[in-house]
């Protein structure tokens, strides 16, 4: 849910036996501009103008959270008027903070376009005052915006009743303001998530506008541009249920994560981890699989996650011998856990309980086994790749011992159980994370070490503001799709031509809602791409006879790929930043690692894993079938294990998985091809076990070996030893 703030991209120093991790660069910050000085300079340039503009930017984050608070505490507004006013207040803020044109670094297009054109050398430097004068012009564009965003956002309110009096008889002022706020929402959709998804909502707004001139089933009657924009303004677009969740129970939880940030309870969390895997092999990348896991449950945010803890994971992997592009994938793959993992996961689990008409608990307890299981598969994975590299462990003199962590953040864990505590007695989310933000508070108070002071209190609201930012803006525009959708029945035609070409194989669908997630990733966010697969392929996978929940999750899980899949692999390319690796090898690293995102989903549609409210030993023979075939495909796919593993070996490994994962497409193909009826689970239990079979070999003989070398230890060079050095040289 969060982006990254400037003050959270700091590089920290490795742990030390007497002190925590920095990983929030609280320390490199104090010396450091405020947050709201920072993020004005940068779009402003230095000067008494951007410090006027940075204190109107700390104003409006103020208004921002004390508004989110007073919603959340009193809810004296109606919901539209909620939504009008926070998205009034994010859009004002979007154009004071980020530009409109893109003047230095690799992405100052805009300024080397102009020189081109100028001098028509592309080696020359920009004439005289060609920054100055686009700067001038941007504010002046600026300006014009933000008046519009206000202007747009005031009318709803102001003639409320008048509005409701007439519903579907809106005049030409209601369908021109209309299209202003698309104009004025799809720029800053532009400056804030990227054009990529800009096209996109043009794209769906085009398509309702050809509809007449379109053959085929996804032809439709067509709608003219004063019904898109009235449906998008005063229907339910731009204003609807995507845009209230983030107002009624996101904002709560990115304050949270801004307060956990400030106080240092990241730093606890993450040094914690690496006080329990520190010692394993590979230690160093189960801590920071651990940490970010930690990190990403409370931030909700895949990208923040990486550039937060990534300095810190990253280094320490490349110390002890892991490649600059696998301690890249590692990170970027543990981060977007995070957004699968209770209790807070990412945006979409909120958009998920009020699409879905379910309480937020729920979605919390069916997430739990599948989100263990997917950072269960990524142990496996890195604890593989250390013993196939010889990759040994951190010196015990590099690590933070357990009784100077817990005594320099035990007191965070008091919040983080009481928000838990709250989700799973069914309080509200926005009330339970209320109480989580308050007992925080109060505990960070309490001691001197993570005392919050006067300006640390106005970081943290500028903070939360900031990181809100991208999140809105993205369910608002969003929204537009969401309308579009409706306007044409787009949803109803794609999920029967989906229903109908593949003939109604589950199988077959999946992977068809898997290629369209990630085509959607490459200009999409993870939320807003998952309301878009949620309106067009649930009610496929309903029809098709999966529980309205599980086609949620599968949907919400597929949905997180854009962070991790080449070769839009968002989180993949922040944690290749920080490892100095190749952008695309980091890609492949972290696609390989975050294998469960695609596996496990399976084993949602196939198995009794969400069931909860079934029989309990359904449950049990999901998760442990499901454990034995995620472990066969991860060795599989390494081709290493305890030794390396021999072809015909990872040949068997991956029909073990198949059969346990799809079992009821082999009972299908066993029908239609014998005539013969075999109930699924044999698959299952033939799949386990042969599973367990190979994979238990490969222990034993490991243990038989153990003995003739006279190792008390286990190995953790590929050749079954334990002869490996505690510090490799580096393999990148």
């Amino acid at each position: 849910m969060a982006e990254p703030t400037p003050d959270s991209e700091t590089r920290s120093r490795p742990p030390s036996s007497d002190a925590i991790p920095d990983v929030e660069g609280i320390d490199a910050a104090r010396g450091q501009a405020p947050v709201w000085k920072q993020l004005a300079e940068r779009r402003w340039g230095p000067g008494p103008g951007a410090t006027a503009v940075g204190r109107i930017i700390l104003l409006l984050a103020v208004g921002l959270t004390a508004f989110q608070l007073y919603v959340a505490l009193w809810a004296g507004l109606d919901a539209r008027q909620q939504r009008l006013l926070h998205l009034m207040l994010t859009m004002v803020m979007v154009f004071l903070v980020f530009p409109p044109f893109q003047l230095e670094g690799k992405g100052g297009w805009t300024v080397r376009l102009l020189t081109l054109a100028a001098t028509r050398s592309r080696g020359a430097d920009a004439p005289a005052g060609l920054v100055t004068f686009l700067r001038r012009l941007g504010g002046a564009m600026d300006a014009v915006l933000i008046a519009a965003a206000v202007g747009v956002s005031l009318y709803p309110i102001a003639f409320q009743a008048e509005l409701a009096s007439r519903a579907g008889a809106y005049t030409e002022t209601d369908w021109l303001l209309g299209v202003v706020l698309i104009v004025v929402l799809v720029e800053a959709t532009r400056r804030a998530v990227g054009l990529a998804m800009v096209i996109i909502v043009v794209a769906f707004m085009y398509y309702a506008m050809i509809g007449w001139l379109i053959p085929g089933q996804f032809g439709h009657s067509g709608a003219r541009i004063e019904r898109i924009a009235t449906q998008s303004y005063l229907g339910d677009g731009v204003y609807g249920l995507t845009l209230g969740v983030v107002v009624t129970f996101v904002f709560v939880f990115i304050l949270f994560g801004a307060l956990l940030s400030r106080t240092g309870g990241g730093n606890f969390f993450v040094g914690l981890a690496y006080v329990l895997t520190g010692r394993m092999v590979g230690g160093p990348a189960k801590g920071a699989v651990l940490g970010s896991a930690m990190m990403g449950s409370v931030s909700g945010s895949a990208i923040a996650n990486v550039v937060t803890t990534g300095p810190f994971t990253i280094p320490l992997m490349r110390r002890v011998g892991y490649r600059r592009h696998d301690a890249a994938g590692i990170e970027a793959a543990a981060s977007t856990g995070g957004q699968i993992l209770p209790p807070i996961m990412g945006a979409g689990a909120f958009i998920m309980a009020e699409r879905v008409g379910v309480p937020y608990a729920d979605i919390v307890k069916v997430a739990i086994i599948p989100a263990l299981m997917y950072f269960g598969v990524m142990f496996l994975f890195v604890d593989i790749l250390a013993r196939k590299h010889g990759i040994g462990r951190d010196a015990d003199e590099d690590l933070p011992r357990l009784r100077t962590v817990m005594a320099a953040g035990w007191h965070f864990l008091a919040p983080l159980i009481l928000l838990i505590v709250l989700l799973l007695m069914y309080v509200p989310p926005t009330q339970a994370g209320l109480f989580a933000c308050g007992a925080l508070l109060v505990v960070a108070m309490l001691r001197a070490s993570s005392r919050l002071s006067v300006r640390d209190f106005l970081e943290v609201f500028v903070m939360a503001a900031r990181n809100t930012l991208p999140v809105s803006v993205a369910c608002a525009v969003a929204g537009i799709i969401v309308a579009m959708v409706g306007l044409t029945g787009l949803g109803l035609t794609l999920s029967n031509v989906m229903v109908n070409v593949f003939e109604g194989n589950l199988l077959l669908t999946l992977v068809m809602v898997l290629v369209a997630s990630l085509i959607m990733g490459m200009g999409l966010p993870v939320t807003a791409s998952y309301v878009v697969l949620a309106v067009l392929a649930v009610p496929a996978l309903e029809e098709l006879g999966l529980a309205v929940i599980v086609a949620h999750m599968i949907v919400y899980w597929y949905s997180q790929d854009s962070n991790v899949t080449p070769p839009v692999a968002l989180a993949a390319y922040a944690a290749a930043g920080v490892a100095e690796a190749s952008p695309m090898r980091s890609g492949v690293s972290a696609w390989k690692f975050a294998k469960g995102l695609y596996l496990i989903p399976v084993l949602m549609a196939y198995t009794a894993l969400m069931a909860l409210d079934g029989p309990v030993t359904d449950v049990v023979v999901a998760v442990t079938s499901g454990c034995v075939a995620l472990a066969a495909s991860a060795i599989a796919i390494e081709g290493h294990f305890l030794r390396r593993t021999l072809v015909g070996e990872r040949v068997a490994l991956i029909v073990s998985a198949a059969l346990v994962m799809v079992a009821p497409e082999w009972s299908a193909l066993f029908q239609g091809a014998l005539s013969t009826t075999v109930d699924p689970g044999v698959f299952v239990g033939a799949g386990s076990a042969l599973g367990a079979v190979l994979i238990g070999l490969q222990i034993a003989q490991h243990l038989r070996d153990r003995v003739r070398k006279g190792s008390p230890r286990g190995a953790a060079g590929a050749d079954g030893s334990d002869d490996a050095p505690t510090e490799t040289a580096s393999l990148g």
